[in-house]
C-alpha cells in the first residue's frame, strides 16, 4: 500500500476519498534507557536507545494507519501527518506518536 505525505499519488488518480485513519502510539522508556541518555546528554552525542524507540514508534504507527486503511478498502493513504511528542510526570517519561492520514481508493 502507498502511504505518502502529498495529497496525490503520481500516475494514479483518486476516485473516492473514503476517511481518516489514525493512530496513537506510546511506548515508555525504562530506568537503563533514560540513564544512558543522561549521560549522552552531559558527554554529548547521540542516543540510539531513545533513536530505536522513536523508530519503533513510527513503524508501529505505520503498521496500524496501513491496517485501518486496508480494512476500508483503501489502495492508499495520503496527507500522511505525524507528530512526535513526550509525556512526562513523576520521574517517569514516555514518547508519543500520533499518525493521521485519508484512506483513498485509486483508478490507475
Amino acid at each position: 500500500m502507498i502511504i505518502t505525505t502529498t495529497s496525490n499519488v503520481e500516475g494514479a488518480h483518486i476516485e473516492e476519498y473514503l476517511q481518516l485513519v489514525s493512530a496513537n502510539v506510546v511506548i515508555g522508556t525504562n530506568i537503563f534507557s533514560d540513564w544512558f541518555a543522561s549521560v549522552t546528554d552531559v558527554f554529548g552525542g547521540k542516543s540510539r536507545t531513545y533513536q530505536r524507540k522513536l523508530d519503533d514508534l513510527c513503524e508501529e504507527a505505520l503498521q496500524r494507519i496501513q491496517k485501518r486503511a486496508e480494512k476500508l478498502g483503501a489502495d492508499a493513504v495520503v496527507g500522511l501527518k505525524m507528530d512526535f511528542g513526550e509525556v512526562s510526570g513523576k520521574d517517569k517519561s514516555m514518547f508519543m506518536v500520533s499518525a493521521v492520514g485519508t484512506a483513498v481508493k485509486l483508478r490507475k
